[in-house]
């Protein structure tokens, strides 16, 4: 009964391990989407560099705005002829113009996708009207609205799924003890009888219930180790920038002390209401 207890406490430990993981896996995701999402201010060809600056420096100073990218016209034609620099009709076209065709640029990521609308508004204001030509928000508004809608549900699925695997693992955990204590019913029975107080009988059982936590915690982290250090190359494929292996083992006093924590909880809660039954004689 004790290796079974054992076991489940494990079992429980390695769900709350992999909610905790998945959780950073998640939220990474989330974030990473959205720095692939932004809204970019285009300016006219006639805009005076020392405006756009002072409008990038006004975007900073908005609680939304997490980031502004300014791109000078110099550098847009750059990075046109860089991402077209195998198509010789492009190269031609450019050569035979005179003049720098592309407009400057502010590409603004704000801090929260729902923002965005809010920032847009904000460039579209009559006072900009003379030297910006077009805000891009229109034309990602449905990009933006559907991650807002993934990162919403991601967050909310993953609480509920959350609480569900907690409360089983909870359940299955206390049943197990119960079960082992109910192995022991009559020598409880014998001890009350004879007189021996509560703190007494209950005593060795959270001792066992603190002893089986410590020992299912170890053995958790001993199984979650080279599962994540396996498994790592392959989300970081998935969410690049996400290094799993370099979050736990920086984070691993931490994920240690939550994890034997639950562990100890799991086993002295368990115990003692499972043996309060038997204390009634």
């Amino acid at each position: 009964m004790s290796v079974a207890t054992i076991v489940v406490l494990v079992l429980a430990l390695v769900v709350f391990e992999g909610l905790v993981l998945s959780s950073v896996v998640v939220d990474s995701a989330i974030v990473s989407l959205q720095d692939k999402i932004d809204i970019s201010a285009y300016f006219k060809t006639t805009a005076p560099e020392d405006e756009i600056l002072k409008i990038e420096r006004s975007l900073r100073a908005l609680a939304e705005v997490r980031d502004v990218q300014y791109v000078s016209r110099e550098k847009a034609l750059e990075i046109f002829k860089s991402r077209h620099e195998d198509d010789p009709t492009i190269a031609k076209a450019l050569e035979e113009l005179n003049d720098n065709p592309l407009s400057a640029a502010l590409n603004v990521k704000a801090r929260d996708p729902k923002e965005y609308s809010l920032i847009a508004k904000y460039l579209e204001d009559v006072q900009f009207k003379s030297v910006i030509d077009k805000v891009t928000f229109s034309q990602n508004q449905l990009a933006i609205g559907r991650l807002v809608r993934i990162a919403d549900t991601a967050r909310v699925g993953g609480i509920a799924i959350n609480i569900a695997l907690a409360i089983i693992a909870i359940i299955v955990t206390f049943n197990t003890v119960r079960l082992a204590i109910y192995s022991n019913r009559d020598e409880i029975g014998i001890m009350r009888l004879v007189g021996a107080s509560n703190a007494y009988i209950r005593g060795p059982y959270i001792v066992e219930g603190v002893v089986y936590g410590a020992i299912a915690a170890l053995t958790v982290f001993a199984i979650v180790a080279p599962v994540i250090h396996a498994s790592a190359p392959y989300v970081n494929v998935f969410i690049p920038g996400l290094n799993l292996t370099a979050y736990f083992y920086q984070n691993i006093f931490m994920l240690f002390g939550y994890t034997l924590l639950l562990s100890i909880s799991l086993g002295v809660l368990s115990s003692s209401i499972a043996i309060t039954k038997y204390l009634r004689v």
